[in-house]
């Protein structure tokens, strides 16, 4: 696994869960301590996590959107080249509902070039790449802007997706888990997958090849609640990615395609 993908699970693990200690970070990751705490020290200096004994806690989110714009700089080329992946599987003229994310923002970029399309977003980030482009007319969910990832969660959010169809949901996630399925860190972020899972015809789940074998806090759904997932050709090698190959596998049995970009 390369430094950056390992930094963002590190990162997202000890979001999900307040604190890990760097026995388990080290045993969830298959790296030895002495790199984890290499890699703690660095999440650190960002601001992202803090530093205890023994173990490492999440730092308080920070209203200006630093998590976010960490993760966004980790892995761009690969986080590029999945988004136009999946960018490339919508219909021009389609009703799309847009997840929040480091990758998404990347899909945002992307579907510029593919419409018409009426494009709803959970994402601020997402909204500036598509506000203003020619072909795209942009819906912006309300809610709640969650403090350091700007993704819109809440009631507000939920009640907004219940009034709206859309023919595709392009859904990023924490984990996808041969036994456990989709699974996201957050509970309110969990909770708005749920409803866009609900009221689209269509899911395209798209995370990179860090979040396969991963179980993250709070299941979203089954395997077979996903049409397409878009993954990186890295999920393939038991070498970097040992969780990688089982969890494609699983996802062919559930009846998923995958697309490796």
């Amino acid at each position: 696994m390369g430094v950056a993908n390992r930094l963002d699970l590190t990162l997202r693990l000890v979001q999900g869960s307040g604190r890990l200690s760097v026995s388990e970070l080290s045993q969830r990751l298959g790296v030895s301590e002495m790199t984890v705490r290499r890699d703690l020290d660095a999440l650190e200096r960002q601001g992202l996590v803090r530093r205890v004994h023994g173990a490492a806690v999440a730092a308080k989110a920070r209203e200006d959107g630093a998590g976010f714009a960490a993760r966004e700089s980790w892995q761009a080329a690969t986080k590029d080249r999945l988004g136009a992946a999946v960018a490339g599987l919508v219909e021009p003229g389609s009703r799309v509902l847009l997840d929040a994310g480091t990758t998404t923002v990347h899909v945002a970029e992307h579907l510029a070039e593919r419409g018409p399309l009426t494009v709803a977003v959970l994402s601020l980030q997402a909204a500036v790449r598509l506000a203003d482009r020619p072909g795209i007319e942009l819906l912006v969910v309300g809610g709640l802007s969650r403090p350091g990832e700007r993704s819109l969660v809440g009631p507000l959010a939920l009640r907004t997706l219940e009034a709206l169809a859309f023919d595709v949901f392009v859904m990023s996630i924490g984990g996808v888990h041969a036994e456990h399925g989709w699974s996201e860190f957050s509970l309110d972020d969990a909770a708005v997958k749920q409803v866009g899972l609900a009221q689209a015809d269509r899911t395209l789940a798209v995370a990179d090849a860090t979040k396969l074998g991963v179980r993250a806090f709070s299941q979203v759904a089954p395997l077979d609640a996903v049409e397409v997932f878009v993954t990186d050709r890295a999920a393939a090698d038991p070498a970097t990615h040992p969780g990688g190959p089982q969890t494609l596998a699983a996802l062919h049995d559930a009846g998923v395609r995958t697309v490796l970009a």
